[in-house]
């Protein structure tokens, strides 16, 4: 297929997804503008969050355009149309004379994306190829095990999870293999998700130069995803049940909300790493993350100190609470800012950047050291061992041009 074919079947199927996006969103609100509830704005709410999913098409449009015969484009479109199928789908509860056949046929609709997020485009990043031979019995397992997950939800026997007391239409009753091909299935799969990412760490240790930078732009997205969706989870299941459930406090129901938009930054680093747009910015955007995060987590937790502990001290001694608390754990926060804000980045630097910090101190040593120092040999002897020490050269040599006698100049 020519690069202008290619770069054409990329767009429409981008075009697809965004144009299943926008009839989700429209037949949500004519199947709902005539029941009553206060959840339909809600959930209305809801179904706008997953625009941030169109990153998937767009971004795959955007590498299968310019890169045809790099399958990591292709797999983000893939998702990407998984995706606005399934909202597609949800957003018309109960839709079609067969209702129950309907959600029987597409309750395994969400196997394809997660395993081609979490498996092909870990293993065939950055340049669509596996690490090595090796690894190909871990590709067509994957294949596999996605396969054998599908089919065996789809056609389990049994009650269905969303309709209650109705057994699946098209489960196979007679076959016994079906339900625990499923279940082994779906236990694998994580495995094999594993496995891909020690792929990924594998190639990363083999690599250099910019596939290093584009390993680590994938890595950094990843690993936020994981962490948040992780922190979403345990205070989910810790503060309120189930996701989701009734009753689910603001700051929770966000950070529910944030943990699905931050899917997105998948995508969008796998655009930077594979148009190599931007490439070694990653080094700055690991650091101030690591630094604003730690200072964001550390203020949230001396603010909400401070307020539990002046509340308690405030009732203890008058009986009742105070808004003084606030207050000053407001100030405190806001006197507090730049100094944690230093010390939190001198820890980073010192932790994860120990080369660039010694490079710094050692730079800033020499620069004191020069508007002192008045002997010629020894600056010689100092700046080289500072360019020795900061950027470790194979060699290292210093030539002083000596003093030139100006032409037809008289000397004694």
């Amino acid at each position: 297929m020519s690069t202008r074919a290619s770069a054409w079947l990329a767009w429409s199927l981008a075009g697809l997804c965004v144009a299943m996006f926008l009839a989700s969103v429209v037949l949500y609100v004519l199947v709902r503008s005539s029941q009553e509830g206060p959840s339909t704005s809600g959930a209305l709410g809801e179904l706008l969050i997953f625009v941030s999913f169109l990153a998937f098409p767009i971004v795959g449009a955007l590498i299968a355009s310019k890169h045809p015969r790099n399958p990591v484009g292709w797999i983000c479109l893939a998702v990407g149309l998984f995706w606005t199928l399934i909202f597609l789908g949800d957003s018309i509860p109960g839709s079609g004379p067969y209702p129950v056949t309907t959600y029987a046929l597409t309750q395994a609709t969400w196997i394809p994306p997660v395993g081609l997020l979490g498996i092909y485009l870990i293993l065939l990043f950055p340049d669509g190829k596996l690490p090595s031979r090796r690894w190909r019995p871990l590709a067509w397992l994957s294949g596999v095990v996605m396969v054998l997950a599908s089919l065996g939800i789809t056609f389990s026997p049994g009650p269905l999870e969303e309709h209650p007391g109705v057994r699946n239409p098209i489960g196979l009753e007679g076959a016994l293999w079906v339900a625990p091909a499923g279940i082994v299935s779906l236990l694998l799969l994580p495995l094999c998700m594993v496995a891909s990412a020690s792929s990924l760490v594998l190639r990363y240790r083999r690599s250099r130069g910019e596939e290093r930078e584009q390993i680590k732009w994938i890595a950094f997205a990843a690993s936020m995803v994981v962490l948040l969706y992780l922190i979403t989870m345990v205070s989910s299941l810790t503060y309120s049940g189930p996701w989701g459930a009734a009753g689910t406090p603001l700051w929770l129901g966000l950070l529910q909300q944030g943990s699905l938009v931050c899917f997105t930054a998948v995508p969008i680093a796998v655009g930077f790493a594979v148009l190599k747009y931007r490439l070694y910015d990653i080094d700055l955007l690991i650091n101030r993350t690591l630094v604003y995060g730690s200072l964001t987590a550390t203020l949230a937790l001396i603010y909400f100190g401070g307020v539990v502990g002046l509340q308690y001290v405030f009732r203890a001694l008058t009986a009742q609470g105070s808004t003084l608390a606030v207050v000053a754990s407001t100030l405190a926060i806001a006197a507090l800012f730049n100094p944690l804000r230093r010390r939190v980045q001198g820890f980073v630097d010192r932790r994860f950047y120990r080369r660039k910090y010694d490079a710094r101190k050692t730079l800033e040593a020499f620069s004191a050291k020069l508007r002192e120092e008045t002997d010629l040999g020894a600056l010689n002897e100092d700046l080289v061992g500072v360019v020795k020490e900061t950027m470790q050269p194979a060699h290292v040599s210093l030539w002083l041009r000596p003093e030139k006698v100006l032409k037809g100049a008289q000397t004694d």
